[in-house]
């Protein structure tokens, strides 16, 4: 039922070993960094371990396109390639430099904004004007909270 884990079997999905590998570089990235921007590389890295991954599975060894003959006549011995996660992938790719492109302007925003694009210092001026706003509000409620 379960296939052994044997030299051939790790050699034979090196490409999906490989492809982990590089998702968990980029986890390990979007959750070790507090820069926003090394943050947007490891999603990106993860985001291309994703792509390469379906295309890889998308992907028959002797499998020839999908073109139909002229005549309609289809040999029944020949082994079509699926186009769909290709087709699939080059949408995700559209999408993620679209994703990426908005997230950097983000990012922009946030500098000019806090001075800073790290996690933490943005986080600590955000509780310091959060803490600023509550004790306005306080001495504007006469002292009641």
């Amino acid at each position: 039922m379960f296939e052994e884990f044997t030299w051939e079997f790790i050699v034979g999905h090196l490409n999906y070993w490989l492809f982990i590998v590089l998702m968990m570089t980029g986890l390990y990235i979007v959750v070790a960094r507090s820069n926003l921007v090394k943050k947007l590389v490891g999603l990106n890295i993860f985001q291309v371990s994703v792509f390469m991954l379906y295309i890889s599975m998308g992907k028959i060894t002797g499998g020839t396109a999908p073109i139909f003959p002229t005549d309609m006549k289809v040999d029944p011995g020949v082994t079509y390639s699926n186009p769909l996660p290709h087709v699939l992938i080059l949408t995700a790719i559209v999408v993620g430099i679209a994703t990426t492109s908005l997230a950097l302007a983000l990012i922009v925003r946030i500098r000019e904004e806090y001075n800073t694009i790290d996690e933490a210092g943005i986080l600590e001026i955000e509780s310091t004007i959060c803490r600023a706003e509550n004790q306005l509000h306080g001495e504007a409620m006469g002292g009641r909270a």
